[in-house]
């Protein structure tokens, strides 16, 4: 039996409570509560919305078109922070075992993260993710899709202490990152399942994702 998903990052941060000092923890938690209070959630696509067409690099620097995709099937598109979030890691791996399952029901998988195309590159060498990994660099896709916030001066110290160097890691000094979200979109470009979270130690479950297939399936 596969553990949950949530059940997997939920033991993570569990052991990352005895691993990283309290004080930093506080501080990488800080966005969580300042998304939370502003409602942030309500900006990102719902389900019963369009989903907004985009073009993006894949990791080789091949333009990946959605509307391309969902001539084919329904399509998983899945934000995540970069390869420096351990839990987009555990989604990510989660997603890929899933895979097959989404093929099997008709559906394609992508992940979109503002990374460039080199961190990406490591994201998918290191997970050996065989879905494409996109750059949406400067987060102009995550933009049209509700979930873009920046991280404060006040908290970006601590995000570099865990290895967060996001102007690193993005190839800019935004400090701007998506909420994780998770999206299924059907071929008509509607948005039919959405998930959306400011913790982004929470993730949607990949059988949540299979049993919406099935059901559009009929």
């Amino acid at each position: 039996m596969t553990t949950p998903l949530q059940q997997r990052i939920d033991d993570f941060v569990a052991q990352l409570s005895s691993q990283v000092p309290a004080e930093v923890l506080k501080q990488l938690l800080v966005p969580i509560e300042q998304l939370t209070a502003s409602h942030a959630v309500q900006k990102a696509r719902k389900v019963g919305e369009q989903a907004p067409d985009f073009t993006l690099p894949d990791v080789q620097g091949k333009a990946v078109v959605l509307s391309h995709l969902l001539k084919q099937g329904p399509v998983v598109l899945t934000f995540y922070r970069g390869e420096w979030c351990p839990f987009c890691n555990l989604t990510l791996r989660a997603y890929q075992q899933a895979l097959p399952q989404f093929q099997e029901l008709g559906a394609s998988l992508v992940a979109i993260s503002p990374q460039t195309p080199d961190h990406s590159l490591s994201t998918v060498e290191v997970k050996e993710l065989t879905f494409p990994v996109l750059s949406d660099v400067g987060n102009q896709v995550a933009r049209h899709y509700g979930l873009v916030f920046a991280i404060d001066e006040a908290v970006r110290t601590a995000h570099i202490q865990v290895g967060a160097d996001l102007p690193l890691f993005n190839g800019d000094d935004s400090w701007e990152l998506p909420m994780t979200g998770t999206f299924l979109v059907d071929q008509s470009g509607m948005v039919i399942l959405a998930f959306v979270d400011p913790n982004f130690t929470r993730a949607l479950d990949p059988s949540i994702i299979i049993a919406r297939l099935k059901e559009l399936r009929g």
